[in-house]
């Protein structure tokens, strides 16, 4: 049984993690928010120390260590994008590996800087890829692996997941706190691309507002049209009928590959993998930082050459910003 902390437990995805690290027969011996609305502790560990000031925190974790010969094997970070780096930092530090939610950092120097954590401190990152273990994702990569190594495959991607106001009163919809809309909710896609088709040739970006980006994707083996929103007035009028908010797609040559389910439980999986020496590592994570880095810098060029399909569709205003 692995001693496991964790920093973010307020947030969304926090109750993946804890579920992963009880579904893998480890155990949470303390946690770290400074919201205190944590009550789904009580669902799996509810004799975890829980605090709401990094101080506390920091400072329980050394008593543990000194005081009662308790060591963290891992510490879980499932805090705000911007505020990754240094948490994993805390982790290393502290003598524990780190997994970390996507994106692992918003720059490609961090990963650098990481690295050299890593080499001092003798610990490893972990970041959580859980598309790479989704048995769909798998099958695809297995498939075009064992076929034509010459073949350029024509792609497209589209994920749509509504967002109301919130969004932009919170970090997400801060550009310089979440690294806007490809990196918040399209990095673990484009890992997933350039993990199955290779390095990042050409990136060009036509379209890149606050609530929706898109663009055109040359990789060594495929020709990827993508587009993300969070507006949920691009969603497709069947989906919007059946009262739903998420529509993911990914089509190759036309035919669609079907992930929508067994996403819940991949976080279990990811970290099943990592407790055995599996997991994905600093450098897996780099070309995906990178690309969406690139996209976040980019000066769109408008619809010009090939395209999305959505990319086409009338803008949204701000919800908060005058017309």
């Amino acid at each position: 049984m692995k001693n496991f902390a964790l920093i973010g437990a307020a947030g969304y995805i926090a109750p993946r993690h804890l579920n992963a690290i009880k579904e893998t027969n480890n155990n949470l011996v303390a946690a770290l928010d400074t919201f205190d609305s944590v009550g789904i502790m009580d669902s799996y560990f509810p004799n975890a120390d829980f605090f709401v000031e990094f101080e506390r925190f920091d400072r329980h974790i050394y008593k543990l260590k000194n005081d009662k010969g308790i060591q963290l094997d891992y510490t879980s970070i499932c805090t705000p994008n911007y505020l990754h780096d240094a948490h994993i930092r805390t982790a290393l530090r502290v003598g524990s590996d780190a997994i970390c939610e996507k994106p692992l950092v918003l720059n490609p120097w961090n990963i650098d800087a990481l690295s050299k954590v890593e080499e001092a401190t003798g610990k490893r990152v972990w970041n959580i890829l859980q598309l790479r273990v989704h048995p769909s994702i798998i099958a695809l990569k297995n498939k075009i692996d064992q076929g034509p190594k010459d073949k350029i495959y024509d792609i497209d991607l589209t994920y749509l997941t509504s967002r109301g106001h919130w969004y932009y009163t919170s970090w997400k919809g801060d550009v310089e706190k979440s690294g806007g809309i490809a990196t918040n909710i399209g990095v673990h896609f484009f890992d997933m691309l350039s993990w199955i088709f290779g390095g990042v040739k050409s990136n060009k970006v036509h379209v890149h507002t606050h609530d929706r980006a898109s663009g055109f994707l040359e990789l060594d083996r495929a020709n990827v049209r993508w587009f993300l929103s969070i507006d949920e007035n691009v969603l497709p009028k069947d989906i919007v009928e059946k009262g739903q908010r998420t529509f993911r797609s990914i089509t190759v040559e036309g035919d669609e590959l079907e992930f929508s389910g067994g996403f819940t439980d991949l976080h279990t999986t990811s970290y099943t993998e990592i407790l055995a020496g599996n997991g994905y590592g600093v450098e897996e994570t780099r070309q995906a930082i990178e690309l969406v880095h690139n996209i976040r810098h980019a000066t769109p060029i408008g619809l010009t050459g090939d395209y999305h399909p959505l990319a086409k569709l009338p803008l949204s205003s701000h919800p908060f910003r005058k017309k």
